[in-house]
């Protein structure tokens, strides 16, 4: 399976508005504990590596 690059959800807008909520009234240090989370929980529900892996590459730029 390869990763899908292109918007793949009609609700966007309000993905991105439970993404930034999450960070309500959270330091530095809490808002990246919560994000290697949901990381970790987005990641088991994907459950496929090559898939994992290349998203992993193409956040940092490894493209």
């Amino acid at each position: 399976m390869s990763l899908i690059k292109e918007i793949n959800t009609a609700s966007h807008d309000q993905i991105y508005e439970t993404i930034l909520k999450m960070h309500e009234n959270l330091n530095e240090e809490e808002s990246a504990l919560v994000n290697a989370k949901l990381i970790l929980i987005l990641a088991n529900h994907i459950g496929d590596a090559d898939v994992i892996s290349q998203a992993a590459e193409l956040a940092r730029g490894d493209h």
